[in-house]
Order: structure tokens, then sequence, then C-alpha cells
């Protein structure tokens, strides 16, 4: 990291958040762009778009690409990490990422469509043996039993750490690939997670496959963190992120653009709800100062 207190932490590499960037960056404004991993953008995935004005038939993948390339050229700082946490103390947001800690007089969220539970009753189990984030809450789970379900390979990482301090860690991965896992992690078939076993605190897991595994805690790691768990107090409406007309969230200094902050979900809504993001939250950082 470049910088211990930016004027505008971006969280989202999209083309939201590099539009926001490079408005941020012109302005002369301290900035980071934090993604949880490079590029994982929905964009990539779009074989032919047609309606982003100037670049027709373009690839999502070129599109991104230049999108990239713009931000590289003007030198915004983009590091490939995981937000575990942000809260806000004294005028200043504080986003853990890692082991590090920064500070931000300005936050703009643009992490795309957020996570919705896909569990039954997913939401009544958090904090109650639910979790997003296993290093942050490990030390609960010490000398017990816990069940990591893995969107992405940068969970593997949380369940070596687990394994250290966890009677037993299940890992359950929905992706192909797997890393370097701990001996002491037990590795579970690739099924889909069916429902959360227990009354009131979570029991187990059921599987789709008809396996039940009892455990004690269970960690959610990979998919996108809802927005509103990320930053509390954040106001959702309809699963997005409620807005206004500058892109400003309930929270003072809050910002948000693209998908996040709903429908239509297209480049040219993202990028411009990003350049109008970049703006306000330069503006805000300025004042404060």
């Amino acid at each position: 990291m470049r910088h211990e207190i930016y004027d505008v932490v971006i969280l989202g590499g999209g083309p939201a958040g590099l539009s926001a960037a490079i408005n941020a960056t012109i302005r002369n404004k301290k900035v980071v762009v934090v993604e949880q991993e490079p590029s994982m953008t929905s964009l990539k995935k779009a074989p032919k778009i047609d309606n982003y004005l100037g670049l027709p038939g373009s690839s999502g993948q070129d599109m991104l690409a230049s999108f990239n390339e713009h931000a590289r050229s003007m030198d915004v700082e983009i590091v490939a990490r995981r937000v575990e946490a942000i809260g806000e103390f004294d005028g200043y947001y504080n986003i853990l990422l890692g082991e590090n800690m920064i500070q931000s007089l300005s936050l703009i969220i643009a992490t795309g469509v957020p996570y919705k539970a896909t569990l039954p009753r997913e939401d009544d189990y958090v904090g109650k043996g639910l979790g997003y984030c296993a290093t942050c809450d490990g030390p609960i789970y010490r000398g017990k039993d816990i069940l990591i379900v893995a969107h992405g390979p940068e969970a593997e990482y949380e369940a070596n750490f687990m394994a250290e301090i966890c009677r037993q860690v299940y890992y359950l991965p929905l992706y192909k690939n797997i890393g370097e896992l701990d001996e002491r992690v037990e590795l579970l078939p690739r099924t889909r997670p069916q429902a959360v076993m227990g009354k009131d605190m979570v029991e187990g897991l059921e599987l789709a496959n008809g396996q039940a595994i009892q455990v004690e805690g269970i960690f959610i790691l990979g998919a996108e963190t809802a927005p509103d768990r990320l930053v509390p107090g954040l106001l959702i409406e309809d699963n997005h992120i409620k807005v206004n007309r500058q892109m400003e969230t309930n929270l003072p200094g809050v910002y948000a653009a693209g998908d996040c902050t709903g429908a239509p979900y297209q480049v040219a809504k993202a990028v411009g709800e990003g350049l109008v993001a970049g703006l306000a939250a330069s503006k805000y950082s300025s004042r404060k100062k």
C-alpha cells in the first residue's frame, strides 16, 4: 500500500470502480482500488457487447482490459486484497485488509451485485455460528469443529489458518483446482450445501449428496460479502444499496456505483455512476480536509 491514509478507497475493480478511480485521480486524490481477486467482474464473461457507445462488438474481456490499461496509464493503485471489516472512527473509515489497516476520508462501494443468502434461514444464523470471515472470528472456535464453504481459492488461506487452532476443519469447495490445503483440513466431495442444521445455533450442515456434517461453526468464504455486513448501518433497499443522484448512501462519505445500486446491469450505467461517485467522493474528501 502506498499510503496509510487515503482520500478515496474504492471497493471493486470493475467498470464502476475503475471509472471512479480515474476521475478521483484526475482531481489529485490519493486513491486505491481494492478488489478481492483481480478482474473477477461479470463483464469479463460477456462474449460480445454492442450497446457501449463507440465500442461496438467488443468482448467483455477486451473492454475490461482497456479499462485496466487506462487506469494503469494514470498510475491508479490497484491491490488484490480481501476487505475483512470496515468501521468509522473520528471522521475516518478504517479498512482492514488482511493484517493491514488503512484509513480513508471517503469510501466508494462498487462490488457488483450483492451476495445473496443461498441457504434457508442463512441470515438467522449470522453471529450464531455462521460467519463470513474465519480469520476474524477464529479465536471463538478454538478447539472446536468448523466447516468452510469455499466459493474460491482465496478461502484456502483461511482454512489453513483455522486448522492451527480448531479441532477439526472441513472444507467444502464450490470451485475446481484445489491448491494447497493443510493436511489437517478434511476435504469434502464437491457438492452443494443444502441447509444449516440447528434450532437457535449452528449445529451442522446438510449437503446435497445426503451427508450431514456436525460442526459448531460454518464460514461462507470467497463470495462477495454483502455491503451492509461490510459497512454497518448501510441502507439496503430491494437487495441493493440505496443511493441518490450523487451516488451518496445514507452514511456520510460513503458512495456506491454500478450493479450494487440496482438495474439496469449495464456497462454504460456502471461507468457513469462511477464517474459521479468519483467526483462526489473527491469533493467530500476536500471538504473534510
